[in-house]
C-alpha cells in the first residue's frame, strides 16, 4: 500500500492508531475473501463489514467531530471502498444510517469478516456448531486487550462471534492450519478448470473492459488471485491494458503489495 496519512480523531490512543494502520495495510485480505464470497452459490460469511472514520467540521470547534462507524455491501477497486452505512451517528448530521458512501483506503479504521465453524466429526448431533470465527477486527482486539477474561466472554457472546486471542489478529481462514492461504485463496486454485472453461466459451472476456476500464485481469489482481492471473496471461491477455485512471494490473499489484503477483506481471 502506498504511504498515506492515517485518518483519526484527536485523542485516539497510540494502540488504536496502530490498529487503524494495520487494518489499512491488510484490507486486501478482507477484499480477497469478500470477492470470493460474491461468487459462492452457498454463502460462507456470516459477517463482512468495514469500519470507517467519518468527520464533520463544526463551527466553534478547533477539531472536526469524528465517528468510527461500520459499512457493509462492500466493493473495492484497489483505491476506493464503497458501501452502505449500517450505524446511526451519535453526533454527525452530515450522514445517516443507510447512506451510500465512497471512501479512500486511508479512511478506514477496521475490517471484519466471520466464517461459520463446524462441529468436530461425530459430534454434530450432540453439540451445536461453534460461534463463527472472526478475522480482522484490529480495533476490537485492541479494546478486548483491556478487558478481563469474563468481560471478553461477555463481549464475544454479545457479538455472537469467536474473536480468539486478542494478541493475535487472524487475516485469512485456516491461517494456522494452512499458512499458504496467506499467499493465495484456495478457491483461486480450485476454480482453475472452471475459469479455463469459461474463457474458452467466452473469449471476449479476455479483452473486455468495463466503463471504468477494469478488465478481468485488473479485478483478479485487486483480489490477489495468482492462479487466475497466470491463466489469463497464458490465454493471451494484454497485461498493459489500463483503467480509466491509467492503471495497469502491475500498478495495482504494486499499490496493494501483492508480492506473489508482482513478479508474474513484471515479466
Amino acid at each position: 500500500m502506498q504511504n498515506q496519512e492515517i485518518f483519526f480523531a484527536k485523542g485516539d490512543s497510540p494502540k488504536m492508531i496502530e490498529a487503524f494502520k494495520n487494518a489499512q495495510e491488510t484490507f486486501k485480505y478482507f477484499w480477497r475473501e469478500l470477492s470470493w464470497e460474491y461468487r459462492r452459490i452457498v454463502p460462507a460469511l456470516t459477517v463482512a463489514c468495514v469500519k470507517v472514520a467519518f468527520s464533520q467540521d463544526v463551527e466553534g470547534n478547533e477539531h472536526p467531530i469524528v465517528e468510527h462507524m461500520w459499512i457493509n455491501d462492500i466493493s473495492f477497486d484497489g483505491e476506493q471502498i464503497k458501501g452502505v452505512l449500517i450505524n446511526d451517528p451519535n453526533e454527525l448530521t452530515n450522514i445517516e444510517n443507510g447512506d451510500e458512501v465512497v471512501v479512500p483506503l486511508n479512511q478506514i479504521s477496521d475490517w471484519l469478516f466471520a466464517i461459520q465453524g463446524s462441529s468436530p466429526k461425530g459430534l454434530s448431533k450432540l453439540f451445536s456448531s461453534p460461534q463463527p470465527r472472526a478475522y480482522g477486527g484490529f480495533t476490537i482486539q485492541a479494546i478486548r486487550s483491556e478487558m478481563t477474561n469474563q468481560e471478553r466472554k461477555d463481549h464475544d457472546k454479545a457479538w455472537g462471534l469467536d474473536f480468539g486471542d486478542y494478541n493475535e489478529v487472524l487475516l485469512v481462514n485456516e491461517q494456522k492450519e494452512k499458512p499458504e492461504n496467506l499467499i493465495e485463496h484456495p478457491m483461486s486454485k480450485n476454480m482453475k478448470e472452471k475459469l479455463q472453461d469459461f474463457l474458452k466459451q467466452n473469449p471476449d472476456e479476455i479483452t473486455y473492459q468495463d466503463e471504468e476500464g477494469f478488465s478481468l485481469l485488473h479485478t483478479e489482481t485487486v483480489a490477489g488471485n495468482l492462479t487466475s492471473i497466470t491463466l489469463l496471461l497464458e490465454s493471451g491477455v494484454d497485461k498493459n491494458m489500463k483503467t480509466s485512471q491509467g492503471k495497469t494490473a502491475l500498478d495495482i499489484a504494486k499499490q496493494l503489495n501483492w508480492e506473489h503477483i508482482i513478479p508474474v506481471l513484471s515479466n
